[in-house]
């Protein structure tokens, strides 16, 4: 099946659609998948929403507000339903996928929901409603198949078979005592196949991997990563089982938090939404910029210091911006290494002093190897082989300053607590920047200009 993408032909069938009356719209709906019309109403008014959710059967529509992304309010859209179409669909979505929803709504609002639905559902939407957001607790299901490890395997399938009436897949079974603390895992597979016979701490498997609640949910994707697992139960500090996580909502995570890098490493809020209006992206990015702006006077003050350099030498000024830009591009692909492995691991003091070494070499060789080629570049077009030997200098200066600075950077300020992706960048781009003008104007005052002009 190939990935869906929004056509104007497609949006233009469901807008004459929608200007017909409900038959006609109901038979064209039913050509497209429920995730297929969560991408439609990116494009489409509250209102068309509303009629469209109000036609489809609970099942579809439960799953398209569910597929719809945060940043387009799927919460606006379910408060504004009928109260029984509304409880309807909350009813049939996942706890986990009704509570991401129901928390995007003021107080007043989740009451009213809640209120209206089933009160076992409410209550265990509540209780998932107390976790942050972005932790384990936010992310899991408390539906799950859980059996008493003193149960035989007859009884245990008799549960199971009970448990899973309401839902529509699972992965794992979960063995708890009594208490319902968490003390193994079982498989479908395992206890089809074992004897009639067979007691449930038989067939139990011990050894499994587990998260507490208030787990961040970046950790979460990186265990559910490194162990290639489908689900993981969620318990409580004493061992409860508390719910489970799968790998679909994982892959949300992994998004966001992908999304999320790149606009830190951008320097844009995370605040700011991909689809939001320009006075929340000039709230967002001005800040930055203007931080941007003090770090480039910065900059441009080492010019002013060698103003007699540049007057005499004017050949230095179209190549300084070469050091610079390239002292830029070096520090960023340092920086952006880094700032991954950071991601996936908590460094040790030996793999950081490791990772700034690594980055010290290839920006020794790197700017040994670009210096060579400005180097003959300024002997060749300028004439000027001396100054070929500065640029050469500057070039592998600059470079080492970007290597030291892309992955040293970072690395200190996750050290002191600050996030690497969020201020990272203006900071090595100050570096590389002042070296990248300081580098060649410096080297080209000593050994270009007369003495008695030496800086």
């Amino acid at each position: 099946m190939q990935s869906f993408e929004i056509d104007k032909s497609d949006l233009l069938r469901i807008e004459t659609a929608l200007a017909g009356d409900d038959a006609g719209l109901e038979g064209v709906l039913k050509e497209y998948h429920a995730s297929e019309i969560a991408l439609l109403f990116e494009k489409l008014p509250l209102e068309a929403k509303e009629r469209i959710i109000n036609i489809l059967p609970t099942d579809v529509a439960s799953e398209v507000i569910s597929e719809m992304d945060e940043e387009h309010r799927p919460g606006e859209l379910l408060i504004n339903l009928h109260p029984e179409k509304r409880s309807e669909i909350v009813e049939e979505l996942d706890y986990d996928d009704a509570t991401d929803i129901i928390s995007q709504l003021d107080e007043d609002e989740q009451k009213e929901i809640l209120e209206d639905i089933d009160q076992d559902d409410a209550n265990s939407i509540r209780a998932l409603l107390k976790y942050a957001e972005d932790t384990a607790g936010g992310l899991m299901n408390s539906e799950i198949i859980k059996v008493n490890i003193k149960l035989d395997k007859k009884d245990a399938l008799d549960e199971i078979i009970r448990q899973s009436e309401e839902m529509e897949e699972f992965y794992t079974i979960y063995v708890v005592d009594d208490a319902d603390i968490l003390l193994g895992i079982l498989s479908i597979k395992s206890i089809l196949k074992a004897k009639g016979d067979a007691h449930i701490r038989d067939l139990v498997n011990t050894d499994f991997v587990y998260v507490k609640a208030d787990l961040d949910q970046e950790d979460v994707a990186g265990l559910i990563s490194q162990y290639n697992l489908t689900t993981i139960p969620v318990v409580d500090d004493y061992m409860r089982l508390l719910g489970r996580i799968t790998v679909d909502d994982i892959i949300d995570v992994i998004e966001q938090e992908s999304t999320e890098d790149i606009l830190k490493f951008s320097g844009v809020s995370e605040d700011e939404e991909l689809s939001g209006n320009w006075k929340d992206a000039v709230k967002s990015r001005l800040p930055w910029l203007v931080i941007n702006l003090a770090t480039a006077y910065l900059a441009a003050s080492v010019i002013r210091h060698f103003d007699s350099t540049v007057a005499m030498i004017a050949p230095i000024a179209a190549y300084m911006t070469i050091i610079a830009g390239m002292g830029g591009n070096a520090a960023t692909q340092a920086l952006a290494v880094t700032v991954r492995r950071i991601s996936l691991n908590d460094l040790t003091d030996k793999q950081s002093y490791n990772a700034v070494l690594k980055e010290f070499l290839v920006g020794l060789l790197n700017g040994a190897a670009n210096g060579l080629i400005v180097f003959f570049i300024a002997w060749f077009y300028d004439a000027d082989p001396l100054l070929g030997l500065v640029l050469f200098l500057a070039m592998t200066g600059n470079l080492i300053v970007a290597g030291l600075t892309g992955a040293s950077i970072p690395l200190i300020l996750k050290r002191i607590g600050i996030d690497p992706a969020v201020a990272s960048s203006i900071i090595i781009t100050t570096f590389t920047d002042c070296a990248g003008f300081f580098l060649p104007l410096w080297f080209a005052s000593k050994f270009l200009l007369p003495p008695h002009l030496h800086h």
